[in-house]
């Protein structure tokens, strides 16, 4: 399968010069001010791209996706594979997506360090082979330009107790790119960097 990696698209998702493929991903931070009207646009245009497969996972920008959880069966295209704390099997491939953020500040979809946040990865299948996040592990494209690393401590330890292939996230815009380890393909796919330019072209991964 060739997969189709963006996020943190910000309302600049037209800006994007898409790859063809099989299946695209969108890890999170569809809008910017997270209004009904944002997200709207995205989700018409996410649902329109030429892919026989769409999964999207929100970010902390994303409110409206969070206040709406109990509707989203009215909000979402059939088309679309929303993902929040879910999964869905596609062509034998076990995708895994969660929204959630180490925070304690206002932002959409914030959880406490430790465990409050420990209960969502708790949920991430032991037989996930993709992956999907907004925030990435700790230590893993995660550094801000002050050297400071802001991912998921707790996140990281979930994955090291799991077999994931592909992980798949956002969030920090200027660390765009991929790292592999022994056992894990990371992939950081913000679409914008830390200025907020149109710069990162969608990273494809071909899963076999």
């Amino acid at each position: 399968m060739k997969i189709i990696c963006i996020s943190d698209t910000h309302n600049k998702h037209e800006e994007l010069i898409l790859p063809e493929g099989d299946c695209i991903i969108h890890a999170g931070d569809i809008t910017e001010a997270g209004t009904k009207k944002e997200t709207t646009n995205f989700l018409e245009w996410f649902s329109s791209t030429p892919y026989k497969h769409k999964i999207l996972v929100a970010g902390n920008h994303d409110f409206y996706l969070e206040k709406k959880f109990h509707k989203l069966d009215q909000i979402i295209p059939d088309n679309i594979h929303y993902l929040q704390d879910s999964g869905v099997r596609i062509e034998k491939i076990n995708f895994w997506g969660s929204p959630y953020i180490p925070d304690d500040s206002n932002w959409a979809f914030s959880k406490n360090r430790g465990k409050q946040i420990s209960k969502h990865w708790e949920k991430i299948p032991v037989e996930t082979n993709i992956l999907i996040t907004h925030i990435p592990p700790f230590g893993i494209l995660d550094e801000l330009d002050n050297k400071m690393m802001i991912g998921c401590k707790n996140l990281k330890e979930r994955i090291n107790s799991l077999k994931v292939s592909h992980h798949i996230f956002g969030h920090v815009h200027n660390e765009y790119g991929k790292v592999k380890t022994s056992k894990t393909l990371f992939i950081n796919s913000s679409s914008i960097d830390e200025s907020y330019r149109h710069i990162n072209p969608p990273i494809t991964v071909i899963y076999r």
